[in-house]
């Protein structure tokens, strides 16, 4: 007679589960939780006191003056910054031309081409990220030394976009090159499998996908670059101008600098200048950033 054992572990012998100490949040995540909290509050207040002051402080020039009168430093109250802002547009506008090509096609070497065991590559690789936080005022030192004297390009529209670009270049090569991966393979893998050549692949199928997240940080870039005054400072960017630029060989000068001018005198009617100027700066920026929010909400792709 054949007896059947049951191996099965009595309930008696099962340990009862642990028990947490405590229940709820522990004190020290909603201290950190609160810190976080506080340390936006204090940093949110002191911008929006800033910007109150200085939309306060210029609303009385916020008019048409501002931006179709020249500078004027014998009667204020007539004084403008049409210099000034097409100064920026020119430097800018110049500046994207320079640097977006270059940091595309560079971002495109280093993802598709770019054989990563290869000592070079890894050192243009390095040499990117630590330009990334190089500060400004050395890039200007660079332009000044080479671009306008070793070059002799001199105090010119032309020398401020290329020292410009070299200190935005290195942010956007990062930022699509983080486009370029965001695009998964199986994209890559089902064109060349379908018979492509990888520079099709890369051109009808990698750059389409990729192009909110470049054109989000090259935006972002230059929204850096049309803020920097240290570096065309170094430059010799005159701070009065009372002509626009008519090419890349003109004498310029740019909103920071105009803005550093005005807030630099004694007189009180060019404190009123200086922030007004501030607001017009600040609309800019504020419409730069706007599109490409806007760019990379409408086009982004979720894979």
């Amino acid at each position: 007679m054949s007896h059947v054992i049951d191996h099965e572990p009595a309930l008696a012998d099962v340990p009862d589960a642990p028990r947490l100490k405590g229940s709820g949040t522990p004190w020290r995540e909603r201290f950190f939780h609160l810190s976080l909290w506080a340390s936006l509050a204090v940093g949110v207040v002191f911008l929006a006191g800033l910007l109150t002051y200085v939309v306060v402080e210029g609303w009385s020039r916020l008019d048409s003056r501002l931006w179709t009168n020249f500078p004027d430093l014998i009667n204020p109250s007539n004084s403008g910054a049409q210099s000034a802002i097409m100064g920026t547009i020119w430097v800018i506008a110049f500046t994207a031309l320079y640097c977006l090509p270059t940091g595309v096609l560079t971002a495109i070497y280093l993802e598709e081409y770019a054989d990563p065991d290869r000592w070079w590559n890894r050192a243009i690789e390095i040499n990117i990220q630590n330009l990334a936080a190089v500060p400004s005022i050395v890039y200007g030192i660079l332009g000044l030394g080479i671009i306008s004297r070793g070059l002799g390009f001199g105090q010119t529209v032309l020398t401020a976009s290329l020292t410009l670009s070299l200190l935005v270049l290195p942010v956007v090569i990062i930022s699509s090159r983080e486009a370029i991966r965001a695009v998964p393979q199986s994209i890559r893998q089902a064109s060349l499998a379908l018979g492509a050549t990888q520079w099709q692949t890369i051109w009808r199928q990698v750059l389409p996908a990729a192009v909110p997240g470049m054109a989000t940080g090259s935006i972002l870039a230059l929204s850096r670059a049309i803020g920097e005054a240290a570096p065309l400072l170094l430059l010799g960017g005159l701070t009065f101008i009372t002509f626009n630029p008519t090419g890349v060989e003109s004498s310029f000068t740019v909103l920071p600098i105009q803005i550093f001018n005005w807030i630099s005198q004694s007189r009180a009617e060019f404190t009123a200048l200086a922030s007004a100027a501030i607001v017009i700066l600040l609309v800019i920026l504020l419409a730069m950033n706007s599109l490409a929010i806007w760019l990379r909400n409408r086009y982004s792709r979720t894979w």
